[in-house]
This record gives C-alpha cells, structure tokens and sequence, in this order.
C-alpha cells in the first residue's frame, strides 16, 4: 500500500506492520473497530450490518463468548470471529459451533440480546429494541418478520493471516450453503498514523455472488412455503376486486395495473420514480405517494417541494397527512392509512371501499402539483433516475 506524495508525484510505501507491534489487542480494539462500524465487512451494495451484541456468552452449559453477533437485512444471523495477526487452527470450529449455538436462537431470545446491547452500549437509544430492527430491516414491525431462519446463519472470520486448513474449509463449506467469509486485515503505519486495510479475500467476491446465487436459486426450487402461496393467492384475489372498482370508477390511474401478489399496488403519477401506491396489510390499509428516485437529493428537493403546499394538499384532501421525510434513506412519502381489522374477504368490500375514496381525493389533492414539480425537479437536476421499491409492510 502506497501514500501518493503530491508535491513530487511519488508514491511513498506504507509500512506493513503486525497488530501486537503497535500494542492493539483484538478485545479492546479489532473487536471495538468492528463493533462501531460493521460495514467495513461489506462491499457496495451488499447488505448492511446491525450489530446485536459483542462477547455473548448465552450458550448453555459453556463460557465461550462469540466475539460479535450482528444480523443483515434478511433477517440473517451473522457471527463474527476475531483473531489478531493470526486466524489459529481452530477459529473454524470456534466460528461454526457459535453459529450452531445461534441457530436455535427464536426472535424474542434474539430481540432479548439486542435490547441488552442497547441497554449496555447505546443508553442514548431510547427505542425498544424491536423498533430499532425493524427500522433497520425497513419493515413497520416484526410482527411478520423471519429472522434467524433455519441454514441462514452466516459466518465472518476476521484476521491478519490466515491459514490454509482455514481457507479450504470455508470454501469447502460454501459449497453445502453456509456462507462462511474470510477477511483478511492488515495494519500500516506511516509516521504517527496507522492505517487498517480490510477485504475479504474467501471466497473472492466474484466466487462469493455465483456460489451464493446457485445456493439461493437451489432453496428457491425446493422449498415454497405453503403459508406464502396461501399469501400470494389472497394478495391477488383482493387487488382483481380493487382494479375492478378502480377501472368502473373516474379514477384512470390504475387502468392498465395488472393485478400483483405483493402487499402493495403502485401506479405512475406523471414523474419517473414518484407513485402512488396501495397498501394490503394485516395492520393497516394505506394510500400514498413515493418519492423514490435514485438521489437522495432529489427525492429531498420533491418531498420540501410539496411540504411548502401541504396546507393546500391537505385542505383539497380533507383531512392531515403523515409526511415523512424518512432521514437517511433515500425515499420519502406522504400518507394516509386506516387501521386494518382482519384480511378475511368478509372485510374486503370496506377496504376497496375505503381505497377508492381516498386514492380519488388523494390523487385531487397532489395531481396539480405533479407539472410544476417535474419541471422544478428538471430544473434542479436532468440526470436519469432509478426506482427503488417501496418502503411498506408486507401483509
């Protein structure tokens, strides 16, 4: 690893040093680094990391302690093991007997050791810890949420060096669907400073993404749960009577809409990546508009846009909206919900019934401002735009 040294355009060679030489441990700093920031064991675009505790030792009848514990945006379980300049002969096994341990681990037991990690390491956190994970799963709630599914634990090892017996078996154990990672750290210094390198060297990410998609598509094919077809079956047998009602109705935005096994409907509203959108759910039964472009820039600009006319909007609608920004993400909505009862089709007919009257005076509301928003947002930026899904609670 190199320095570029601007004033003479050279390079200037960082010295590889070994962790105990600079007297870090791997408690009280490896483990401390990756604790306050877990994605520096992600790459772009791969799943974030929460960390959910650090030297757990709730196993049964053993004192071990797993040095991190965190989940992914799956609803994964992911144990990281730490070892300093060397990854030792048995952190293998150390690693898969703790994601053994974990893999028993129910979502209350899981959300348990979440709440005493926040208790412990972020009092400031004033949110239960079920509120925290679901935000960070971007789900309303985890009332339907699998987390720590059977074969989905994960395995992070983390050392300066690592040994071939190490390597080859977490190879060797990508190829049953365990998805075991090996990250290799280094330290450098350069006069008073200390830089870390950390990437993940098994298996390469090249490797990683065909061996995880042939392990993914592989699951796909042999197990479709029962309870998600009957899911699915219910989801679209509601949206066929919704676009029935909506298509004999003055409302044209869902005319060419085909029915969807999703627990949300959306239809375009004049402006690449903003939607309306309709939302099935067991807590509730929502319309809103989705402001869902790329940059995060622009979905502010067109959320600020249309807050400057909210008592406009909303005297046209008739009644307050929930305008949520939703800080840190890259999408923001405006919404209206009534509290869902029950899914059973007896309850349908008051839930189309309710839609369409609100889609209708929503969409009054917010369809004269769609114009002169989309060249407010030609204005402020003409670069093309990608959709992301929307933000909702699955039903």
């Amino acid at each position: 690893m190199y320095k570029v040294d601007r004033p003479s355009n050279s390079l200037q060679s960082l010295q590889e040093v070994s962790f105990s030489s600079l007297g870090f441990t791997e408690r009280y700093h490896l483990q401390e680094w990756l604790a306050k920031n877990p994605q520096a064991l992600t790459r772009e675009n791969e799943d974030e990391l929460l960390i959910i505790q650090k030297e757990f030792a709730g196993f049964d009848d053993t004192k071990e302690r797993l040095d991190l514990l965190a989940i992914d945006k799956r609803g994964n379980l992911v144990i990281i093991e730490n070892k300093l300049d060397d990854s030792g002969r048995d952190v293998v096994w150390q690693a898969l007997k703790y994601a053994g341990y974990c893999a028993n681990l129910r979502k209350e037991q899981i959300l348990e050791i979440f709440q005493l990690y926040l208790d412990k390491e972020q009092p400031e956190e004033t949110r239960p810890a079920a509120e925290v994970m679901a935000e960070f799963l971007e789900y309303e709630s985890l009332d339907e949420v699998l987390i720590n599914q059977i074969r989905t634990q994960r395995v992070m090892m983390v050392a300066a060096n690592f040994r071939k017996e190490v390597t080859n078996t977490a190879l060797w154990l990508m190829q049953f669907g365990i998805r075991a990672q090996c990250f290799k750290v280094t330290p450098y210094r350069f006069n008073d400073d200390v830089f870390v390198d950390i990437r993940q060297v098994i298996p390469t990410p090249e490797a990683e993404s065909y061996m995880i998609g042939m392990a993914q598509k592989e699951a796909e094919e042999q197990s479709t749960s029962g309870e998600l077809k009957n899911r699915h079956h219910i989801r679209k047998a509601f949206w066929i009577k919704m676009l029935e009602r909506l298509k004999a109705s003055p409302c044209n935005l869902y005319n060419n809409i085909s029915p969807s096994t999703d627990h949300w409907l959306s239809a375009g509203s004049g402006i690449s990546a903003l939607s309306y959108n309709l939302i099935f759910s067991r807590k509730e039964t929502r319309v809103e508009f989705w402001i869902a472009k790329a940059s995060a820039e622009s979905n502010t600009f067109a959320f600020n846009w249309l807050y400057e006319r909210k008592e406009i909007i909303e005297n046209t609608f008739g009644h307050a909206l929930k305008w949520e920004p939703l800080p840190g993400k890259k999408s923001c909505r405006i919404s209206f919900a009534t509290p869902a009862t029950s899914l059973d089709e007896a309850n349908w007919p008051v839930m189309v019934d309710w839609l369409l009257t609100t889609l209708t005076a929503f969409e009054k509301a917010i369809d004269p401002f769609i114009a002169p928003l989309n060249m407010a947002l030609k204005e402020v930026s003409n670069a093309p735009e990608e959709t992301e899904e929307p933000d909702t609670e699955e039903a």
